[in-house]
């Protein structure tokens, strides 16, 4: 069962930005700008990597899992550890997941990655499950949809 979905990856514009302090039309001070409540974020929430900082060279990356969405009300805008996520997964109908890396030694910090979890993106094995109109449908063969008995 899998319900990360809308998955986007923004790992051309990590090459592109580094690209441009290797070349040093940018100084490390326009890419190290990590505020204190990220880098508390990482220190505290965050999960470590074996990827080195690719501006200091020294520390080793961590990486924030930032979530966002409607059902969260007080906690949207919360870091998680990943091992939370797949529970909040089950139990929430949609949210956003927003993945930081972050340097605590020099304070570089990037958006990797986004998608989307929660139980509405449910897949699996067998024919599809789709939520239409607050009821679920499976797909029958033909391409019609049939409604499931609720008991």
């Amino acid at each position: 069962m899998r319900t990360q979905r809308q998955v986007v990856d923004y790992s051309l514009r990590k090459r592109a930005a580094l690209r441009e302090f290797l070349t040093n039309r940018v100084g490390p001070d326009d890419l190290c700008d990590a505020s204190p409540y990220l880098k508390n974020a990482a220190r505290f929430h965050g999960e470590p990597t074996d990827e080195r900082c690719p501006i200091c060279r020294s520390e080793n990356l961590t990486r924030v899992h930032y979530i966002y969405g409607d059902e969260l009300r007080q906690s949207a805008g919360q870091a998680r550890r990943l091992a939370e996520l797949p529970a909040l997964a089950m139990t929430l109908r949609e949210f956003q997941v927003f993945v930081v890396e972050v340097c605590l030694g020099c304070a570089w910090n990037h958006l990797i990655e986004q998608y989307l979890l929660g139980r509405d993106g449910l897949v699996e094995n067998g024919p599809e499950q789709v939520v239409v109109g607050g009821v679920l449908t499976t797909d029958a063969p033909g391409g019609q949809r049939r409604r499931e008995a609720q008991r």
